[in-house]
């Protein structure tokens, strides 16, 4: 009976843990489903497109299946109908160039695959089994490899590797069938009109109703990118030369503005690429007649990424352990600040005359960008002592890094002095052997040699050494550090003007590969009096930041 009571208080108490676990779960369940439902709701905030694009995934399902539902279209078509659904499912993709990507792939592959294998049913029609059976079997391995090796070319793999993938399927599917279903091609002919019917919705779907082009969103994420560097740059700049410290929220909001902005340069190279893959399939459906540059658009995207490189690296100079004193900082700020707002300028001036379709200004590497590298370069030259570290007479200068020199040998005597007692706070070692002198008659024994005991000795001495000079070596560092930490205090600084400076290099590169593309592309000449409000309405100068101060 003691025994049968604490199991039944054991039982309960378990169940009553699993009672409140699941009132737990019911009172969460609201707030997980709000959560879910918002979630839901961002999505298609962010691009209501993805509205639209489910919208119209759902009403192309529902006129395919009407080949099933209705019964005149199903008599007609059989079965096979279930094809078209498999289409549209497989083929309708968010953009018009993937769609029309994946649905000629899939019709030509289907197409072609389906001619080859008639003719090889024409050619073996009348010859024996064997034969048959024998070509049959060549066909398939000889078509099989050849395809599967032509899927290693770059070029067929970036834009026919789905057709390709289609030919093969199809092609075995009917060729190995026919062996031993007479009834096979009528099939090949009904599966090959419901994959057309499937295609045809996919591409009136994504034509017609809310067209969604890859050249456009290529053309716009452009713009986006140049736009953003320019966010992140102003956002670094403001928050290096801040008098004081920013509150978490105000910090946190300020680190996502600046990783946000150059985050969509470094992960766009795939994204891009697919863009202007799919961006070369699609029908002119602009003014423009000529074949658009949509690959230039690459090569202006991997000059963002090598810019942004440098914005990442001005982020880095934030973060580091050792930070220059704001008030050294102030003495800098600026030209700092000129030289900063100046590139701003320059990038928010590349995304308009990209997002508007016409050439930069010619005034778009104005003399403002020049006065404020030389001004830079007096105000660093101003402070040699900064820099250089040493005075005339080529000593470290001594200000707050003699006390800490001073302070540190002390130390190091302390601990150098302290080291030999730490071996004789236990025992007290005898002057001859170097041994324990409480230990003395218990070390020697008849079997004991002297020149084992002398060995010994010396290992324990050579053992105490080694650790004094790891003691020494590591307050020697420290004495480096500290004599040289005033000299270091500007380092970082150093360090961020020579990266706005290598922005300014890069700035070059931009500029070209944008030209070149509006030259391709056979972009609008500039104009002065109405491309200048356009710039003043939508590009915004950075709020702290001073521009064109000569």
């Amino acid at each position: 009976m003691s025994n049968r009571v604490p199991e039944r208080s054991m039982e309960m108490d378990e169940e009553g843990s699993t009672k409140m676990k699941m009132k737990t779960k019911v009172l969460e369940l609201p707030k997980k489903i709000k959560k879910i439902l918002k979630n839901l709701w961002k999505v298609g905030k962010d691009d209501p497109r993805r509205v639209k694009h489910a919208l119209k995934v759902g009403v192309s399902l529902t006129l395919v299946s009407l080949l099933y539902l209705m019964e005149p279209l199903f008599k007609g078509i059989g079965n096979s109908a279930i094809w078209a659904v498999m289409t549209v499912v497989v083929v309708l993709e968010f953009s018009v160039g993937a769609t029309l990507c994946k649905g000629l792939n899939r019709g030509l592959g289907t197409l072609i695959a389906g001619s080859l294998a008639f003719f090889i049913e024409f050619v073996v029609d009348d010859s024996g089994k064997v034969f048959r059976a024998i070509f049959i079997g060549a066909s398939v391995f000889i078509v099989g490899a050849l395809i599967t090796y032509l899927r290693f070319i770059p070029y067929i793999k970036k834009n026919y590797d789905y057709g390709m993938l289609i030919f093969l399927l199809t092609f075995n599917l009917i060729t190995v069938s026919s062996y031993r279903v007479d009834t096979v091609i009528k099939i090949a002919h009904e599966r090959f009109y419901t994959i057309a019917m499937g295609v045809g919705i996919c591409l009136l779907m994504s034509l017609l109703v809310f067209p969604i082009w890859s050249g456009e969103d290529l053309h716009k994420s452009t713009a986006a990118k140049l736009q953003g560097l320019s966010s992140s740059i102003e956002a670094c700049v403001n928050e290096y030369f801040e008098e004081e410290e920013k509150e978490n929220e105000t910090s946190d909001l300020s680190e996502d503005t600046i990783y946000n902005g150059y985050k969509t340069v470094l992960d766009s190279k795939s994204t891009d690429e697919a863009l202007a893959m799919y961006a070369s399939w699609e029908p002119r459906h602009t003014r423009h007649c000529h074949r658009y540059p949509w690959k230039h658009y690459v090569k202006v995207g991997s000059v963002l990424r090598q810019f942004g490189y440098t914005v990442v690296a001005l982020h880095g100079c934030l973060k580091t352990e050792i930070q220059t004193p704001r008030p050294l900082r102030g003495l800098f700020k600026d030209p700092c600040v000129r030289l900063a707002g100046e590139i701003c300028k320059v990038l928010s001036e590349l995304a308009a005359s990209i997002r508007n379709r016409r050439h930069c200004s010619p005034e778009i590497l104005s003399d403002s960008l020049q006065v404020a590298l030389q001004d830079l370069n007096i105000a660093i030259k101003s402070q040699p002592k900064l820099f250089l570290g040493s005075d005339q007479n080529g000593t470290f200068s001594q200000g707050n890094s003699g006390r800490h020199t001073t302070n540190v040998s002390k130390h190091i005597n302390k601990d150098t002095n302290d080291a030999p007692n730490s071996h004789q706070t236990g025992t007290r070692l005898d002057p001859n052997t170097g041994t324990p002198r409480g230990e003395r008659m218990s070390r020697f024994g008849p079997n004991v040699s002297f020149s084992r005991l002398r060995a010994d000795t010396l290992e324990r001495r050579s053992a105490a050494a080694t650790s004094e000079r790891k003691i020494l070596r590591q307050q020697l560092s420290m004495i480096v550090v500290m004599t040289s930490l005033e000299f270091s205090e500007a380092l970082p600084f150093a360090a961020f003007a020579s990266i706005l400076v290598e922005m300014v290099a890069r700035l070059d590169n931009v500029i070209e590969e944008v030209e070149e593309l509006g030259t391709i592309a056979c972009f609008k000449e500039y104009d002065n009096s109405v491309d200048k409000k356009d710039v003043e309405v939508r590009v915004e100068k950075p709020s702290d930041l001073v521009v064109g101060i000569e």
